[in-house]
Order: structure tokens, then sequence, then C-alpha cells
């Protein structure tokens, strides 16, 4: 049907901005709400709190301290405890490494080489000096003979030293009793290729002192040593072996910090509500340790925290309102919508804020628990539901919720009671059809919200106890919301001037005086207007626009046509047209004026700036295609701006959903047959072109809208122009045959009590035999019926002035078909005689026709078809008059005298007996 063209979308988020800084024309609004947001959000981090009195340890309390908040009070002694515990069992780190064996075997060799060399350790200074410093001086002097032997030194040097070198790479700790203090093992770190190794069991690592005695043993068992050289070897090891593995206390201090740090605090639980202290109790530690944290919290004047997190989440939420969820702007804000979305969150939030803080006053939670939520937000979010569109309703039913619950000092549940319960009231809203309905929704809301608490005390945990109290402050909630609607929706129609649903559906009454003039003065633009106002509702449900407010714009979208209503084809009923006299300037510049006086009208009648913008768009900037070509075709030069409209193009999808409607509908009229196939074909070609000429690209339409667009549109105009099955007319004929062929002409196939161009049922003559179906015969019909009368000999009447013009398809009035009319060269000839036999319906005549009436006196009774005499065949020289009910009465119609309508019983006139 439609060409698909890609739409630019934004490259950037710059470029996005930019795009919603063209579309929407905040002004100072977007200023305002920001404001309002900071504003808000440093109401919702102040804290209004009462500070609780403190007591200490021992003191008698005189009052209940009950806690307000859910907190956490940290146990400073059961934390260090407990850290203590982790330190204790975290292993210590020990360093291993060979450097202490080599600084060992150098000091050996040293030792023999001096001894060798005959060194006086008491003259000179070297390593046996440093020796005999480590001894005492007799046990030196018994120790360096024996180590002077060559079998001592070459034990030392081929056997001890090779051992002693095995068992301190595998680790010799200098006191075994520093290394169990752990219960974890130790953790030996080994410098020389940077591994680590824990060993759980430190009952197996040796120390020096177990060392030395294994080898005091290993020595004792050597043949060729004897007892001095063994004891020389035992304290010549003892003074120099060192320990491989040394204690790291830095990284053991370091590594057991960490551990207590990743320790967490032992906290006491307080839940809100809780009662910390009962008067007239003495106080523990543990409970001054509840006050303090208490008394901590509360003192702070301002919670930065939560204002900076409250402003942050306010503003993401907030994008809502500009952009669509596809990432398209949406449609334009304007500055009063701004304004009105700012002083809504303020007055809501503040009233949420004050409520509270009036509750703490009362000293308890669960007072204060359902004063929340009896708090209206649901008639908040309703009243936004009566002015915007749903996402953006939708977005300041999060908003009102957020700022309440923190408001409020609540926690996720109340969010969530909130917010479904807004939703809930816009749904009701919106689907209210009169303020009747609105009252009547107070059943549904107080049901549903009750629905939706009950979960949310479900998932909370609430106490039996509170259940009652808590579901009586949800049917208050109810009932403000709907008090807040009724009282506050004038005030947005007033101050604010926007045209919410209730006066919408005000401005759909036949009793409005616009709609009067607009039918009384133009009923064909009336006409049109209704058709089209069904087509655009049908399609605004479609795709999920504002339906009332589209057929409320289509009713009123041609008002401007009461101005100059005769130079509309729609009014001109068949007469004259005016504009074959203008030239096509003149024309053009006529039908444009009545975009401008439709604004006008709108205005001074208070329909509403939503209203009056939709008329303003529903032509767009569309060029009057006829009288351009007619300027054309006569010669002229013309400007297209000249013969276009001066827009601006629909804005909104109400606005294109009427542009595209309007013509399919006008345009629909030219069909000669218009079956389904046609009309679909041509709503696709009218939709395509307006697509292709550029109108709805500033509006919210997608491809998938078009197609719904298309179809319910063909739905409507398939149903206004259905088809009927024609009449038989065997009736006609026999009653035809009657009349003994006194007529001119006889029609082919006539409906059976038809007549056209007749108000009293008098047809007249048509020579041509056409059907009453055909577009001709309706044309002839409306011609003949604005003749004038041909004067009392004429023989027939025409509808005096005033008499509504008859519709372009015949009507049988219900006289004519009761008298079984007989149509035959334009003179009906009927004699009627009244019946002898008392009726049987208690006294009263039979009404079978629609529209009948009981005859009065003095005039004739309705024959009933089937009775003697009710066909007679006409008398010479009365050919065109009707035959009088009663002898000698005269029935003939008087030129100039008041017709019947059409539908309505005829009777006929004694007043020439008389």
């Amino acid at each position: 049907m439609i060409t698909q063209k890609k739409t630019a979308r934004p490259a950037s988020f710059l470029a996005l901005i930019h795009a919603l800084r063209a579309r929407h024309h905040c002004g100072w609004g977007l200023a305002a709400l920001i404001i309002t947001f900071f504003a808000l959000s440093l109401l919702a981090g102040a804290n209004f709190e009462v500070v609780p009195r403190i007591y200490v340890a021992g003191q008698v309390a005189d009052s209940d301290v009950i806690a307000d908040r859910d907190i956490l009070v940290e146990d400073t002694q059961a934390t260090k405890a407990r850290r203590k515990q982790v330190l204790f069992l975290q292993p210590p780190v020990y360093d291993l490494s060979l450097e202490p064996y080599v600084a060992f075997q150098n000091r050996i060799v040293e030792i023999l080489r001096s001894l060798n060399n005959g060194v006086d350790y008491k003259a000179q200074e070297g390593p046996l000096q440093r020796l005999a410093d480590e001894l005492t001086p007799p046990v030196t002097d018994e120790v360096l003979p024996e180590l002077s032997h060559p079998d001592v030194q070459s034990y030392l040097l081929k056997t001890l030293l090779p051992s002693i070198r095995e068992h301190m790479a595998e680790g010799l700790v200098g006191d075994i009793r520093s290394a169990r203090v752990g219960r974890s093992g130790v953790i030996i770190r080994n410098l020389d290729n940077n591994t680590e190794i824990l060993r759980p069991d430190v009952t197996n690592l040796p120390d020096v002192q177990s060392f030395l005695a294994e080898v005091s043993s290993i020595v004792r068992q050597v043949p060729t040593l004897n007892a001095q050289s063994r004891r020389a070897i035992n304290i010549l090891l003892s003074a120099t072996v060192p320990a491989s593995l040394t204690l790291n206390r830095e990284a053991t201090q370091k590594r057991g910090n960490a551990v207590m740090s990743m320790v967490e605090p032992v906290y006491y639980q307080i839940l809100k509500g809780e009662l910390l202290i009962r008067k007239g109790e003495r106080v523990s530690r543990e409970q001054q340790i509840k006050l303090q944290t208490l008394y901590k919290s509360a003192s702070d004047p301002m919670h930065w925290g939560t204002a900076m997190g409250t402003f942050l989440c306010s503003l993401l939420l907030s994008v809502g309102f500009f952009v669509a969820p596809s990432g398209k702007p949406g449609t334009p804000l304007r500055c009063k919508d701004m304004l009105l979305i700012s002083l809504l969150l303020l007055l809501f939030s503040v009233g949420a804020k004050i409520v509270y803080v009036l509750g703490l006053r009362m000293d308890s939670v669960t007072f204060l628990n359902t004063l929340g939520l009896g708090f209206p937000v649901a008639g908040a979010v309703g009243l936004v539901a009566m002015v915007f569109a749903a996402r953006r309703y939708c977005t300041m039913g999060l908003l009102l919720s957020f700022f309440t619950m923190l408001m409020f000092q609540e926690d996720f549940y109340f969010f969530l009671f909130q917010f479904l319960g807004g939703m809930l009231a816009t749904w009701l809203v919106t689907n209210a059809q009169s303020r009747q309905d609105v009252v009547w929704s107070i059943v549904p809301l107080t049901i549903g919200q009750s629905l939706i608490w009950f979960g949310t005390a479900l998932l909370s945990q609430t106490a039996p106890a509170e259940l009652p109290m808590q579901l009586a402050a949800v049917a208050i909630n109810s009932l403000l919301s709907l008090i807040l609607l009724f009282a506050v929706s004038p005030v947005l129609e007033l101050s604010f001037g926007y045209s919410t649903r209730f006066r919408l559906m005000e401005l759909m009454s036949l009793e409005q005086p616009l709609m009067q003039e607009l039918m009384v003065t133009v009923p064909g633009t009336y006409h049109h207007s209704l058709v089209v106002s069904n087509m655009v509702e049908a399609g605004a449900k479609a795709i999920g626009a504002n339906s009332l407010l589209c057929k409320v714009a289509a009713l009123y979208h041609d008002v401007g046509k009461l101005s100059y209503p005769e130079y509309f084809i729609e009014n001109q009923f068949g007469g004259h047209n005016k504009h074959d006299k203008l030239a096509p300037s003149m024309s053009a510049l006529i039908l444009l004026s009545h975009v401008k006086k439709g604004t006008e009208l709108a205005e001074r009648y208070k329909l509403g700036q939503d209203i009056v913008d939709i008329i303003s768009q529903h032509h767009g900037t569309r060029i009057i295609r006829y009288f351009y070509q007619k300027a054309l075709n006569l010669g002229e030069k013309p400007r297209e701006s000249d013969y276009s409209y001066l827009g601006p193009r629909p804005q909104t999808k109400e606005a294109a959903i009427l542009m595209l409607a309007d013509s399919v509908e006008a345009s629909s009229r030219t069909l000669t047959d218009p079956t389904p196939a046609r009309i679909k074909s041509h709503i696709d070609a009218i939709i395509k072109g307006i697509f292709s000429e550029g109108q709805l690209d500033e509006s919210e339409l997608t491809f998938k809208d078009l197609h719904y667009l298309s179809e319910n549109f063909q739905r409507i105009l398939t149903g206004i122009f259905h088809q009927r099955i024609a009449y038989p007319d065997a009736k006609i004929r026999d009653v035809a045959s009657k009349v003994g062929g006194k007529a001119d002409a006889k029609p082919e196939g006539k409906p059976d009590g038809k007549p056209e161009g007749k108000a009293d049922g008098k047809p007249e003559v048509k020579p041509e035999g056409k059907p009453n179906g055909t577009p001709e015969a309706r044309r002839e019909s409306k011609a003949d019926a604005r003749q004038e009368p041909s004067g009392e000999n004429g023989g027939t009447a025409s509808p005096a002035a005033g008499m509504p013009v008859l519709p372009d398809a015949p009507v049988a009035t219900p006289y004519a078909a009761s008298q079984g009319g007989v149509m035959n060269g334009g003179t009906e000839n009927v004699k009627s005689e009244r019946t002898p036999a008392a009726p049987t319906n208690g006294g009263r005549p039979d009404l079978t026709a629609a529209g009948a009436q009981p005859p009065q006196s003095g005039q004739a009774q309705p024959a009933q078809p089937g009775q003697s005499g009710q066909d007679q065949p006409a008398q010479p020289g009365q050919s065109g008059q009707a035959q009088p009910a009663q002898p000698g009465q005269s029935g003939q119609a008087q030129p100039g005298q008041a017709q019947p309508e059409q539908g309505a019983w005829q009777k006929p006139s004694d007043k020439g007996a008389r």
C-alpha cells in the first residue's frame, strides 16, 4: 500500500538533545520542572524527626522509646572479639632462605683456618675472638684445641656441613613455641624461588634445638671421635648454627589486618516500631548502644546521599515525558504542560511530607503506615490521565509514587501499591463516558486497590493486627481520589485551558450552542462531520490514540464553514454552484478561510486548545488542487502558496488521523459504484497521496498505524455505502391494472409505496420510467421537490417553503403504504370508505404504520389492506386528484398548504368541503 521511507534516527546523544529541543517548546517550564525536582530532593533528604533522649546504662527510663525506622546498631565489643578470634586463627608468615647457611658455612671455615694458622684469639681479633666472646674462656680453651685435630675438621667439613644444609633447606625455626601459637599452621615463603607453602601441622616443623640434639646423637656414634672431640663439636654447633626460617612480622601483621577488615561488624537489628526501652525499665549496655545509634541518625539535619540520589533518579524518570519508547521525540510539550507537571509534583510531595511530620507526633509507627496508605496518589495520576496520553501519565505515576515513598520513608512495597493503584485509576478514568461513570468507578477502584494492598501486605509480612486499619485506609484512599478528581478537574479546565475527558464528553452533547448552529445552518457539513467522527474514533482506538479527543475534534473541525455555508458543495443541495461565477483565486480564498474561521469560533466558544490546534492542522499545508488546476486551465500562472492551507502540518496522532479521515470521507462521495474493493483501493490511494506529500512527517504515525487506519476506514465506509435488495413490484402492477390505463407512463421496478418528490404522497410523472434507485432518479426527485406549486388547477402540490428537502433515496410515507398507493403516471387514485365493523383493539384504530395517528373527527380513517373498497378506479375527469374519504367532500390539495414531513402519517383535509 505504502512504500516505507526510512526515518533518520539520532546518531548520538547530542543529536537526540537537539531533536528534543527542536520538538518540544517547553520554554521556562523545563527550568521550573528541574527546580521542582531539586527542591523535592532536598525535602526528601531533610530530617524532621524528633531527636530521642539518651539514657546511659543503669539509668531508669522515664518514657517509652520506639524506633521510627529500621536501623542496624554495631556492637563494638562483639566485633572486636570476633576480629581477635580471626586474627588468632591467621597463620604466621615465615621466610625460608639458605643465606643463613652460607654465612654459617663461611664462619666455620674461617674458624678452622684460623686454628690451622695458629692464630691467638686473645691477641688478635678475628673469628676465633668472636667465638670466644660467645663462649666462656674456660670453654674456649677446652674446645679450640680439639677443633684443631684433622679428624675433627674433616668430619665437620665433609659430613656435618652437608647434613646441616639439607635440614636447613627444609626449614629450621629458631623457637618452635612462637610457631605453634597459631592453630592453622604456618605459611612458609621461600625467598629463593618465591613460593609459599602452608604447613597446617606445626608439630612436625623442626627447630634448631631439636636438630642439635639429633646431631649430638649422630656424633656420639662416630668411632673416630673421642668424647672431648664430640663435646667440642656440639659446643661449636650450638653457638654457630642459625635458623633458616625467620618470622616475618610485617607480612604477618599486614595479612592479619586484611583478614580483620574482611570481618563484618556485629550489628543489633532494630526494626521499625520496635520498643527499645519501656518506661520504668533499667537501661542495659546493649540498649544504650541502640539509643546512641538512633540518636546519631536522627540528629543529622540533612541526608545528602538521599537528596542527591533522589534528584538523579527523578531526572532519569522524567525522560519518559520527552522520548517515546521507540527513541523518537514524543508529542510536543508546551510550557503549561511542564508547569502543570511541576505543580502537581510539588503539591502532592509537600502534602505527603506534611502528613508524615504530623504522623510523627502520634508516636505510633502503625498509625504512620496507615497514613501513607490513605494518601490519594491514585487521584493525582487520574487527573493527569484526563489531560495526557498513556506514556506521560505512566511517567507521572512513577514520579508521584517515587516521591511519596521517599516523603513517607517507606519501602518498595509502598511504591508498588501507589503505582499500581494509580494505573488502575487511569484505566477507570479513560474508560468513563460520563461523570456518573466516574462516580461509580469508586467501587472497582476500592476493590482493585484492596487486592493490590493485600498482595503487598503479604510480601512485606504485615502483622495481622494491622490489617483492618490498613484496609480502612485503602478505602479512604479511593474516596479521596474520587473527590480529588471532581474538585481539581474544573480547575484544570479553567486555569490551564485543558480539555479534560469530562469537558470533551460535554462538548459531544447536541445541546451545545455551536453544535446546534452546525446542525441547523449547515446540515450537509454536520452529516459529513458525523461520519468523520465515527471514522476517527474507530481508527484512534485501533492505534492507541486519544479516541475521545479525535471524535470531538471531528465534530467541530469544519465549524468555519458556518461563515459561508453556500460555498461548500455539501450545503448546496444540488442548487446553483456559486463558484461558477468566481475566479479560482477567490474560490480558493473562501475555502482556505474556513480553517481560520473555525479556530476563531473554537476559541470564542472555548472548546479548548487541543481542539483549536487540531482544527488548524487538519488540512496541513495541502493545496486546493481543483481550483489550482482550474486557474491553470484559464491560462493563469497561479502560485501554489496562494492555493495552499497555512498549516501547520499535523503535530499529533489525533490531528493526523482527522486529516486522513476527512480526505477519505469527502473524496468517497465521488465513487460511482462504492463496492468494498473500490473503497479499499480509494482509501489506500488517498493515504498514500497524503503521505507522499509529507503531511505526516511531523506526527507520530507509523506505517503500522496507517495500515490499521486504512482497515478501520474501510469498515466504516463499507457500512455507510451498504447495498439493499430491490423490493418486488408484483403488487404495484396488480393495483395499477385496475386503474384503466389512465397514466401516461409506468416506471419499472418501483418500490412499493415510495413516492418521489412529493411530501404528501403524490408523486410526479416520470416519463423516462427510470427506477427509483438510480442517481438520475434521485437528482430528478430533488429537483422536482424544489419546484413551486402550479396553482389550484394544476392538480398537484409541491412542498411548501421551509419544508426539508427529500434525501437522495426515496422514502415511503406510512400513510401511503397503509393505503396501498399506486404509482401510475404520477397519479395516485385511492378511494377510502369507513369500515362499518367495530375495531377489535379496544375501540382504537389499528396503527400499524410507523408514525400513524388516530383519525380525528371529520377525517377519513385509513383503510386497512384487504378491506372492501380500498382501491377504486378513478372517475372520469378526476385524474390527478385524490378521492375524498366521504361522498360529497372535496379532497383536493390546496397550493401552498403546509405539507406533513416525510415519514409522518398523512391525513386528507376536509377544509374544502366545509
